[in-house]
């Protein structure tokens, strides 16, 4: 018997009914460790040394593959056949042997690119060791990522404060959003104009276009104005024209190749609608295996790959189906072979395509997600092997018999359809084609205007980033993986650096202030070239070519030293310089000429950028006499008026149910279907316009584990209450800046977090400070509050304190629950029966109680505050109250109140 470690229990269940009874197929749940969310995790120190935390969940899942082995004759490692999946089963292994489970154990290690019974048989039949290569390439983005994210966020926060972190490919493609802004803002204008005419040549009218005019070929802002632009579309009228040429061309459109990770994402992004993480998550799914008769089946090949090849037996299914759907004509003369054009491929694998291209869509019946992308993926495979589509492109030249005008017009029409009856390729931002049939016309003939007009035209900037086009260009570029780009652009948009408006990219200012400060401090470590010569050589250590370490200890000397550099600044030269950056964009020039620096509230100060606890602002030179302070950008309004009406954002891939934003009585908000239907309010600053499925499964699997404290091994939650974000840990709680900082805060800053509030959080006399107000005691009146204790959080109300049953969210406790819980604590003997109000409210004559004396009536009390005076004047020694035979009063003011 074997045991087979894959890492999604999906693949597990596929797999295990492949192989059979001699097999325990075993899923790791992903990575089973990581490195500690703390300083230290990697020791430039020491040669680099990596130390590994296996996180709790894991450690149950790697005992259970233990306990396995006890029986087993060997360990057959079959995770994803990438980088990442050798990384896994490299963790696995190293785990398995620290543990002592392996002992004398065969240990082997399969891949295969797709979930099917043949190509599971196969990768048995052939096992392999453990690529130690590809886990040195593993090894050294991890550590670069790490030693990136630990020098360069501290810094980041304490120079620019209100600043997440800097992560190393996200940080560059931040700046691509940004670059592409700063284009769009430097953009001007220009107009031109363009002359079309009707015309007929003894046939059907065509529409041309003025290309010459006064002999001078036409550029395109020849026609620059009004005035210029008609006297040209009163010549085109008075002028008599003749066809001087007819020129045909045939042409041959190919198609494109099938789809490789990023050409998936940005197809699934033109033509579905779909974000890159949800076009990955749906991909993930057809791969693991699918349902289909009792049989689980893995529809595609796998989802992470660079290369656009096929394997032989799917090139001739293909072509097999081609010929059965739409007839020989459509099948070429040989298959079509694909090679990679990516700047720096490297994987092995397949394009993503069906396992089986007999599984028609059609026939198949998949619903939502995974439907509309399977079918995308097996049209594209089609077409990749169909016949060219053959094209005439016409061009008809008329001019005027002096020669002086001319005009054009072009057409294109497709002879025979060829792949484009199946598919054709989505584009962005792209012209349309002219595809009007022309009608068949002499040269020589005599041809009529009959009709002319001029049209103003206005020259548009570069448009935003879609996420297909900055994907496209990411992977021109060299920058990321075809695994990273998902997690990009979805870290971009969860630490509001960016935001999404009509499926575009729109910085925002804080992604502004920070690329802004990395080009201003860290320029070579945002420089595209550099970020994908980095992606080269991590290829080269892949490739056995380069030793992993090396490549660390080149990079760390230069970046670590130009951290050190910048730790030296004081922040005011830090905003010198972002200012200088940023003026344009802060501070936009005015219409009226005027200086836009100039403070409108004193009219004297100078505004620039500052920065206080809560992030960047626009303040005044002339502070603390103007206290004039702004937005970076002037807010235009959220713009969510409109959005009341519920509206589906998409399908949780884990329990295909729809998830919903809704509004309701407390505001806006998500909810999965079901049952018992699961709902999250929107924090303070989530626009309902801006939500989408990946922002709603993230409110909904709050709160979230962050780690176990170093001190206690205690668990550390992040989530959202009443009051806001926080952490919580051993019943206290402590305020997070953001909501959007509970989806990524690491251990290290939960704990520091933490320790912030425990240490400061007390008042002068050791008193915890209060989670809540509840409000008075409705008996006695005296104030009840929920504290953060050593041992959890309890309530007070005098000298009682009952303690938060556990479970119990302590900021959700009411007023009467606290009523009850003391009530409860005083009947156990710990505390005071609160004394009702009524008792405060009696005349000033108190009860004798005990051996107290009776109070003195006003005669006695003057005497025995003269008394009183007389000996502090005597200074002989400090008298007290119990000294002069004075008692409490009720209602009345002590005696013993007048002190020195």
């Amino acid at each position: 018997m074997n045991v087979v470690v894959v890492e999604s229990p999906a693949k597990a269940k596929t797999i295990n009914k492949y192989l059979g009874p001699g097999f325990t197929v075993l899923a790791s749940y992903g990575h089973v460790r990581d490195l500690p969310s703390k300083d230290g995790s990697v020791k430039p120190d020491e040669d680099f040394a990596m130390f590994w935390e296996v996180d709790a969940k894991s450690t149950k899942r790697i005992s259970d593959i233990a306990d396995a082995l006890k029986g087993a004759d060997g360990i057959i490692l079959a995770t994803d056949p990438d980088r990442e999946g050798e990384a896994i089963s490299w963790h696995v292994l190293e785990i398995l042997q620290k543990k002592k489970a392996i002992k004398d154990k065969a240990v082997s290690r399969v891949t295969f690119n797709a979930i099917t019974k043949t190509a599971v048989l196969d990768a048995m039949a052939n096992p392999r060791q453990i690529d130690m290569e590809l886990v040195d390439a593993y090894l050294a983005r991890r550590a670069l990522d790490y030693l990136v994210g630990f020098t360069l966020s501290p810094v980041l926060w304490r120079k620019l404060p209100g600043s997440r972190s800097a992560g190393r490919v996200q940080s560059v493609a931040l700046r691509l959003v940004v670059d592409r802004e700063i284009e769009i803002e430097k953009f001007r204008t220009q107009e031109y104009w363009s002359v079309d005419a009707e015309v007929t040549a003894g046939g059907d009218p065509f529409t041309a276009r003025l290309v010459k005019h006064e002999n001078k070929k036409l550029t395109k802002f020849d026609l620059g104005d009004e005035a210029t632009a008609h006297k040209a579309r009163d010549a085109v009228s008075a002028a008599a024209f003749s066809v001087h040429s007819v020129e045909k061309k045939p042409a041959r459109r190919s198609p494109p190749p099938p789809f490789t990770t990023s050409t998936l994402q940005q197809e699934a992004s033109r033509k579905l609608g779909f974000n890159a993480q949800r076009t990955m998550q749906a991909a993930q799914k057809l791969y693991e295996g699918i349902d289909i008769g009792g049989e689980t089946v893995g529809l595609i090949t796998y989802m992470r790959t660079d290369g656009v090849q096929a394997a032989p037996e799917a090139l001739t299914e293909a072509r097999d189906v081609i010929a059965g759907l739409y007839g020989k004509d459509y099948v070429p003369e040989s298959a079509r072979i694909y090679k990679t054009k990516a700047k720096n491929a490297q994987e092995a694998h397949e394009a993503i395509r069906p396992t089986s291209l007999n599984r028609n869509p059609g026939k198949l019946r998949l619903d939502g997600d995974l439907g509309r992308l399977y079918e995308l993926i097996w049209k594209r495979m089609i077409a990749s092997q169909m016949e060219a589509a053959r094209i005439e492109r016409t061009t008809i030249e008329l001019e005027s018999g002096d020669g002086q005008t001319g005009l054009r017009a072009t057409g294109q029409v497709i002879q025979f359809p060829g792949y484009l009856a199946v598919y054709e390729e989505g584009r962005d931002d792209a012209e349309d084609e002219d595809g009007a049939r022309l009608p068949p016309v002499n040269e020589g003939a005599a041809a009529r205007v009959l009709n002319v007009k001029a049209d103003q035209h206005f020259t548009e900037p570069p448009p935003r980033y879609s996420e297909a086009s900055l994907v496209k260009k990411m992977e021109e570029l060299g920058i990321g993986r075809p695994s990273t780009y998902a997690s990009i652009l979805t870290v971009l948009r969860d630490r509001a650096y960016v935001k999404m408006e009509k499926n575009r990219f729109i910085p925002e200012d804080k992604g502004r202030l920070v690329t802004a400060f990395l080009e201003q401090f860290f320029a070579r470590y945002v420089e595209y070239d550099f970020t994908a010569g980095l992606e080269e050589k991590l290829d080269l250590v892949s490739d056995g070519k380069l030793n992993w370490k090396a490549l660390l200890r080149e990079f760390w000397t230069d970046f670590h030293a130009a951290a050190d550099d910048i730790g030296e600044l004081r922040v005011s030269q830090v905003l010198d310089a972002l200012n200088e950056s940023l003026g344009p964009h802060i501070f936009p020039q005015k219409e009226d000429g005027s200086d836009p620096r100039l403070c409108t509230t004193c009219g004297t100060g100078r505004l620039s950028l500052k920065t206080g606890k809560y992030g960047a602002f626009i303040g005044c030179s002339n502070y603390p006499e103007c206290r004039f302070t702004r937005p970076i950008a002037q807010s235009e309004g959220d713009g969510d008026a409109a959005e009341t009406a519920d509206r589906e954002l998409g399908v949780n891939p884990k329990t295909m149910q729809a998830v919903w934003l809704k509004n309701g009585r407390f505001g806006p908000y998500v909810e999965e279907a079901g049952e018992k239907p699961k709902r999250a309010s929107l924090p303070k600053g989530w626009l309902p316009a801006a939500m989408d499925i990946d922002k709603a499964l993230r409110l909904l699997e709050l709160p979230r584990d962050v780690g176990a404290h170093p001190e206690d091994g205690k668990m550390i939650q992040a989530g959202i209450g009443r009051y806001g974000p926080y952490v919580l840990h051993e019943g206290t709680y402590a305020n997070l800046e953001s909501a959007d900082e509970v989806f990524d805060v690491g251990l290290n800053r939960a704990v520091a977090v933490l320790a912030e509030k425990r240490a400061g959080g007390r008042g002068a006399r050791g008193q915890a400070a209060a989670l809540k107000e509840l409000g008075n005691h409705p008996e006695d009146g005296a104030p009840i509050k929920i504290l953060s204790g050593r041992f959890g959080p309890y309530i007070k109300h005098g000298s009682t304190n009952a303690n938060v049953p556990r479970g119990k969210d302590p900021l959700e406790v009411t007023l009467e629950e606290a009523v009850g819980l003391i009530a409860e604590r005083v009947a156990k003997g710990g505390g005071k029966k609160p004394v009702k109000k009524a008792a405060a409210k009696k005349p000033a004559a108190a009860k004798k109680t005990g051996d107290k004396p009776p109070a003195k009536n006003p005669a006695e009390k003057r005497i025995a505050s003269k008394e009183v005076v007389a000996k502090k004047k005597a200074a002989v020694k400090k008298p007290t109250a119990a000294s002069l035979g004075v008692t409490k009063v009720v209602g009345k003011k002590k005696p013993a109140a007048k002190k020195d």
